[in-house]
């Protein structure tokens, strides 16, 4: 369960100003249709999610114990440097050229706009430091619908409301203390 608590927690800070949270906006702005653009969410980051998760279990089994904790220390030492960095997203990327409906132009653009970002990066680390794959991965899918959801159905509200400069060093805190965290119990 820690597996699942850790996962949902990080992926949530993580996720708050972060570009895919902006396309959240966007699409709902642009499609002003919540529950397909949700479910397109919900599938994408299951696809992108299961195969970093997937990445990261054949990373545990191919490292050794204590070099994989460094490694690990290290990564979530970084990715608490690079949560505080405001990610910023392109005028509509793509949401223009895609005729393919709301929910299909949903899930494609998240799957696309998750590839190597902070969160399918965390949801690699976190799949290599806990041996329960399926929990990390509903865990990330949570955090990622927790800050997303909301912003499709409230998004301007809440945009004027979020602290997010907050947001991001409480979710660097965050990181920074598993990366210490594991540094020294390596």
């Amino acid at each position: 369960m820690e597996a699942l608590w850790i996962s949902t927690g990080l992926v949530a800070l993580a996720e708050v100003g972060d570009k895919t949270q902006l396309l959240s906006l966007v699409l709902s702005a642009r499609f002003r249709r919540p529950w397909p653009i949700a479910m397109g969410i919900l599938v994408a980051t299951l696809a992108n999610h299961s195969a970093a998760a997937a990445l990261g279990a054949w990373i545990t089994d191919h490292v050794g114990d204590r070099m994989l904790t460094r490694v690990l220390g290290v990564s979530f030492l970084v990715m608490a440097a690079w949560i505080l960095v405001p990610d910023k997203l392109d005028d509509g990327e793509g949401t223009k050229r895609l005729r393919a409906g709301v929910f299909w132009t949903t899930a494609v653009l998240f799957f696309i706009a998750e590839i190597g970002d902070k969160t399918q990066v965390a949801t690699v680390m976190l799949a290599a430091r806990y041996d329960a794959l399926a929990w990390v991965v509903i865990g990330t899918t949570v955090g990622m619908m927790a800050a997303n959801v909301p912003v499709v159905f409230f998004g301007e509200a809440i945009a004027r409301r979020l602290p997010v400069r907050i947001v991001r060093r409480v979710a660097a805190a965050a990181f920074a203390v598993l990366g210490v965290a594991a540094l020294v119990s390596a």
